[in-house]
């Protein structure tokens, strides 16, 4: 699919290129495929419309940070647009040229005042303790977002008063040149695209018809999710333009780490020493759980480093299709001073050990020894020669 290409690759820069790098690359693409300059190419408006996604992915900081971290599936949900249309992209982006290389056809004869737009999505971390993840919670989250001025109700105008149509353009926000073969749609220098002029501002908001507000909201976060999961509040972001639908409000989750728990996936691992005594007799020790400690047997003649796995003690999946594992890896720890009596048991230890060693160690000592006298061997013969 063309739209999967690395947006790098697309506007033809590197990952390490600035943002000035990523706009003029981006305006030179722009200015070839143009449906002006390529009327009924189907290739060159695909190509048109992919430039578009990359350069509005690589231009926005946030955007590209986690486009650069997970690639196309970090964009999955988020606040870009789709771009179907020509005419999106032409509202999106005509103001970078100035408007210069967008036409008013494109944009079905509408000024960008009467377009309606979706707001920005806004974006909070809520953090959570790995047994909150693992169970579900309810959080508050706060985060700032813009909301409709309440005393001007969002016009920017005095109360009492109300913007006018722009003089210049007609209240279109675009006036229109000709220049060869091409119609030159250019932002109203006037009303700056709005369409309208206010003559005398709202004293609380400044003319910008909206103020910025400090938000609580209570967000349900499912069981099993992880760091970096997304948690939609819908509607609860900046406020459309034009008329259009409020955005959203992601709230990004970061898993506290935790002291004995490690997480991959849905599996859960940990680690438990246990004395030399336990692994070669075996025991029953309390191995750290969502739960708190619940007991385990260690079998006799454990390794130091072997994985004890215990089914259904992970962690649950997001969509309920069941529970992973707690894997347990166990670490035999010798001691560093012994007591008189506990080193005179090991000493008798040894020596049983060399009266009665296992079929598996004689064989590693005796190869051992073969390897040695293998090499003086043949050394011996060299000398001869």
């Amino acid at each position: 699919m063309v739209d999967q290409r690395d947006y790098y690759e697309v506007l033809g820069v590197e990952r390490r290129s600035t943002s000035a790098q990523i706009t003029d690359a981006y305006r030179k693409l722009a200015m070839k495929f143009h449906p002006d300059k390529n009327p009924g190419n189907i290739e060159a408006a695909a190509r048109f419309k992919e430039a578009a996604r990359a350069f509005e992915v690589l231009s926005d900081a946030d955007l590209r940070s986690r486009y650069d971290r997970f690639g196309h599936a970090g964009l999955q949900g988020g606040r870009q647009h789709d771009f179907n249309e020509m005419s999106d992209i032409f509202e999106a982006f005509g103001d970078m040229f100035g408007g210069g290389i967008f036409g008013e056809a494109f944009a079905g004869g509408r000024g960008r005042a009467s377009r309606a737009r979706k707001g920005r999505d806004v974006f909070c971390q809520v953090s959570l303790s790995l047994v909150e993840a693992a169970r579900g919670v309810t959080k508050t989250v706060e985060f700032n977002r813009h909301e409709m001025c309440g005393t001007c109700d969002g016009s920017g105008a005095k109360k009492g008063t109300k913007p006018l149509p722009c003089d210049y353009c007609g209240g279109k926000g675009q006036v229109i040149q000709s220049a060869g073969v091409f119609r030159l749609q250019t932002t109203c220098p006037a009303c700056r695209g709005a369409g309208s002029v206010i003559r005398e501002t709202c004293s609380d908001c400044g003319g910008s018809g909206v103020a910025e507000e400090h938000v609580e909201r209570r967000v349900t976060i499912p069981a099993g999710v992880d760091s970096d999961v997304r948690v939609r509040l819908a509607g609860e972001g900046e406020p459309g333009g034009g008329g259009g639908p409020p955005g959203d409000c992601y709230c990004v989750i970061e898993i506290e780490q935790h002291p004995f728990l490690t997480r991959h996936g849905r599996d859960l691992h940990c680690e438990v020493p246990v004395s030399f005594t336990q692994a070669a007799l075996g025991a029953t020790v309390d191995v750290p759980t969502l739960d708190g400690a619940k007991p385990l047997q260690i079998a006799h003649g454990t390794q130091s480093g072997d994985v004890v796995r215990v089914r259904g003690l992970g962690m649950p999946e997001v969509r309920g299709r069941g529970i992973g594992d707690l894997h347990v890896h166990v670490h035999v720890e010798v001691p560093k001073t012994l007591s008189p009596r506990a080193e005179e048991l090991l000493r008798e230890l040894a020596n049983e050990e060399n009266a009665a060693v296992s079929a598996k160690r004689s064989s590693f000592f005796s190869r051992l020894a073969e390897y040695f006298q293998g090499d003086e061997t043949h050394g011996e013969h060299e000398e001869q020669a």
